[in-house]
């Protein structure tokens, strides 16, 4: 996720759709709060929170330069794919 200023931050979740409205609202209080971190800009599901955990902890290490090529090979224009996700 991320906000204006292309602030980034990586999370794990079993509710995306729920997540990203806590982050809206500004539900949580810290990091994603501070920085109004309320767009989703890119995200990967799968079926085991141990892999997904270990993927986020995984990006998470990962330099700037690279985050960013992550995202912006699924989403060069940064758009908020929740719109899409809620729309369903």
């Amino acid at each position: 996720m991320t906000n204006g200023a292309k602030t980034l931050y990586v999370g794990v979740t079993n509710d995306l759709l729920r997540r990203v409205l806590e982050h809206r609202q500004g539900l949580n209080e810290g990091f994603t709060k501070k920085y109004k971190i309320h767009k989703l800009v890119y995200f990967e599901e799968g079926d085991s929170i141990v892999a997904a955990i270990d993927r986020e902890k995984q990006i998470k290490r990962w330099r700037r330069e690279k985050k960013l090529w992550l995202i912006e090979t699924i989403n060069p224009e940064w758009k908020d794919l929740s719109q899409d996700l809620f729309d369903e």
